[in-house]
């Protein structure tokens, strides 16, 4: 269907607060994973040289979400119906997406870590196996919070950019402090060249620790900024924060607070005269300040903060996987400081941990919704047009699996299956984008030949640590 593009906004100062979001909603995602969780556990275990893990792997995802956002700039559909629009059929990517969603973040082990930072609140030690109950309560009150928090607002959409803004600026604004304060200039040189693979402790380059645990090295470039399916996510957000033709296609909103809305199940096409194509170099300048300016500088502060205080506070050679994952830094902290700090410390690891089971459950839903709405002219009948019915039908769901995945396995396991998932995502995903972009979308909003090189070196890049990690399992 034909329509024209709407005019982008021309923010000046702090406007650009205003017109940016999607950004900030998956950046907040990944500082509750790898950042917070993988990053610390693989560098206080093996030093920061593999700090040059995180600026690769953050660079190609920035790369992969504004060719995600290119597509729905141009038609006002997320990522996902234009992947079902390729063959071999609709059906097959429908499902092949819709799995691997599920396995890579259909386990809550987000909700199971906050739990473990609750618990260490309440008790000021960090918990055991003996306390696997308790963790398991604290972790469906937590899942079901989420839930909760996912009804109210008028745009969901909306709803996560605002808390997510509130977290970034808290949790980086602490950490940022608490690294000034007790991290040494040694440890912060060690960051620096760590980029860059040299390790400087030991005098000498250093890509590929000895005695690899080759699945944590594979979580941790696939849990390197968001990860995986939460990342194509990012499409939808996009498209409901109204960016270029998606302010033609509608948005999901909420239960309370939020009205029917007609969210369009096919997208739009603009024809792309001189005057089309000014209004699309705007938009473009928006995308790139929102992922460029926000998620890749975000995520690469938000992996250095915690990774030199992990590194500075607990012995080297540490492997601080359990129930108290989240709470080991609190305690060390609280050592050294007093039991009020480590206090304030476990209260930012259990915000950071909790806001990320929220936009992991939310993004999940949200993409099921969009493939079902796409994909299932039923649907669409038996819900009267409402998306809502669909949306909380999912989500529904979700909440029932999420009570019982609790049960199954350790937080951090889960968190270890997530990430390497989401690394074979990305090996799939970006060459699937890369014929998305140069097929479907006119050939004057197709992506210049260096972005699409890097599509095909990400592909490469997560494609050589997933078949480290199956080489590992075998």
């Amino acid at each position: 269907m034909h329509a024209e593009l709407p005019d982008a906004p021309v923010p000046i100062g702090v406007q650009w607060l205003k017109v940016v979001g999607p950004g900030v909603i998956v950046l907040g995602l990944s500082l509750g994973g790898g950042e917070f969780l993988l990053g610390p556990t693989a560098f206080v275990r093996y030093g920061m040289s593999l700090l040059w893990i995180t600026l690769v792997a953050v660079f190609f995802q920035t790369i992969f979400n504004t060719e995600l956002m290119r597509y729905t700039l141009a038609t006002g559909e997320p990522v996902f119906t234009g992947f079902m629009r390729t063959k071999p059929a609709r059906a097959f990517w429908a499902w092949l997406y819709v799995g691997m969603y599920l396995l890579q973040v259909g386990w809550p082990y987000s909700a199971g870590l906050s739990a473990g930072a609750i618990f260490f609140l309440a008790t000021r030690r960090i918990a055991g196996p003996a306390d696997a109950s308790t963790i398991y309560q604290l972790g469906v009150g937590t899942f079901l919070l989420c839930i909760i928090l996912l009804m109210l607002g008028r745009r969901i959409e909306r709803t996560l950019e605002l808390l997510n803004w509130v977290m970034v600026v808290c949790i980086l604004g602490g950490f940022l402090a608490l690294a000034l304060y007790f991290v040494p200039a040694a440890t912060w040189a060690a960051a620096g060249v760590g980029f860059f693979g040299f390790d400087l402790p030991r005098g000498r380059f250093s890509f590929m620790p000895a005695n690899d645990d080759f699945l944590l090295l594979a979580a941790l470039a696939g849990y390197s900024g968001a990860g995986g399916m939460v990342n194509i996510a990012l499409s939808s957000w996009a498209r409901d924060k109204g960016y270029g033709m998606g302010q033609r296609a509608g948005y999901i909103p909420a239960a309370v607070g939020g009205h029917k809305v007609n969210l369009a199940h096919t997208g739009f096409i603009f024809t792309p005269t001189a005057e089309s194509m000014r209004r699309w170099r705007g938009w473009w300048r928006i995308v790139s300040a929102d992922q460029w300016g926000v998620f890749f500088a975000g995520a690469m502060l938000g992996m250095v903060l915690p990774a030199v205080l992990y590194v500075t506070l607990l012995p080297s050679g540490s492997n601080i996987q359990g129930l108290g994952m989240a709470a080991a830094l609190a305690s060390a902290v609280g050592t050294r400081s007093g039991a009020a700090a480590g206090a304030v410390v476990a209260m930012l690891a259990a915000w950071i941990l909790f806001k990320t089971q929220l936009d992991i459950i939310e993004s999940m839903v949200r993409s099921i919704t969009d493939i079902v709405w796409t994909g299932s002219r039923r649907a669409r009948a038996l819900s009267r047009g409402d998306v809502r019915v669909v949306y909380y039908g999912a989500l529904g769901l979700v909440c029932l699996w999420g009570i019982i995945a609790l049960r199954l396995a350790q937080p951090i396991m889960l968190l270890l299956l997530a990430g390497n998932i989401a690394g074979m995502v990305f090996t799939v995903a970006s060459l699937h984008l890369l014929y998305l972009n140069t097929r479907l979308l006119p050939a004057e909003l197709r992506p210049p030949m260096w972005r699409r090189v890097a599509l095909v070196l990400m592909s490469v890049f997560y494609g050589f640590f997933t078949i480290l990690s199956i080489r590992a399992l075998i």
